[in-house]
């Protein structure tokens, strides 16, 4: 019985084998009808692989564009990195152009006023509370310095030295306290006919220096420049102060009092010229 049972699955494998070869042989056949198993193989097939191809696409789309915004975001970080760099270093040059400009109106103003000795100081430092009134320089007692010298910018006359330390100094401005900082001044005429006045005050409505103690009758008029005075035994004469804006009747109708549009920025000080006046001693 075990002997039949052998010989019976060699027969059923050889049937098999034989059969095998011969559908391989039947498939190889060129034009020849698909038996409807093969259409319905070949058919199934192809509906899973279409069913399958759409979502699989889908999805390698989908990670291929979530690569593509992670490099352009990445690309877009660096760039407005370098942006920002170059905006900082755009900025810094400007910075250094305008420092260069401001150190070379200062050389050059020093040139002009060889004959009083000046000195170049940096402004370090300034009281928010009292940003109009006194700021502090860098040079003192050490470098020649005393009180009452002339202060100037490259634009013109901004105050005068109130005290002095050893390695600093702290100036008054003429946008000060006006009873402890009067510039004899004079507004200049034509053919000579200078008028006399001074200094004294600031308003800062209008951001104009009070030029005062000017006869009702003088015929000041706006436009004029201001200077100070060669009669003024603290400042060298002829540093510019303004040009007048506006002119008025003082309280009293006695005198007038012109408005003067200041040649230097009180507001932005940050190189200054010290010059020796007459009437300053050794």
């Amino acid at each position: 019985m075990p002997r039949f049972f052998r010989n019976k699955r060699v027969v059923i494998l050889a049937i098999s084998f034989v059969v095998l070869v011969a559908l391989i042989i039947f498939s190889l056949r060129e034009n020849r009808e698909l038996t409807w198993p093969e259409r319905f193989a070949k058919d199934t097939v192809g509906l899973v692989q279409s069913a399958f191809h759409v979502p699989a696409q889908y999805v390698a789309g989908f990670f291929e564009n979530v690569k593509d915004l992670k490099n352009t975001y990445e690309e877009n970080k660096v760039l407005k990195a370098r942006i920002d760099e170059s905006a900082a270093v755009a900025a810094k040059v400007n910075g250094l152009e305008d420092e260069v400009k401001r150190l070379e109106a200062i050389l050059k103003k020093k040139e002009g006023l060889h004959a009083f000795e000046p000195i170049v100081a940096d402004v370090i430092t300034r009281n928010p509370n009292g940003w109009y009134d006194v700021v502090r320089i860098n040079v003192g007692k050490e470098d020649g310095i005393k009180k009452d010298m002339a202060v100037t910018t490259a634009q013109g006359l901004v105050g005068k030295v109130k005290s002095v330390g050893e390695f600093y100094s702290d100036v008054e401005l003429l946008s000060g306290d006006s009873r402890t900082n009067r510039i004899s001044a004079i507004a200049r005429g034509p053919e000579g006919k200078d008028i006399f006045g001074t200094i004294e005050g600031y308003d800062e409505e209008t951001q104009t220096l009070l030029f005062k103690r000017i006869p009702s009758n003088a015929p000041i008029e706006v436009g004029q420049e201001v200077v100070t005075s060669a009669m003024s035994d603290i400042f060298p004469k002829d540093l510019a102060i303004g040009t007048v804006e506006k002119v008025e009747p003082d309280e009293f109708g006695l005198t007038k009092i012109a408005y003067v549009k200041p040649v230097a920025d009180f507001y932005d000080i940050r190189h200054v010229i010290v010059t020796k006046s007459k009437g300053v001693q050794e």
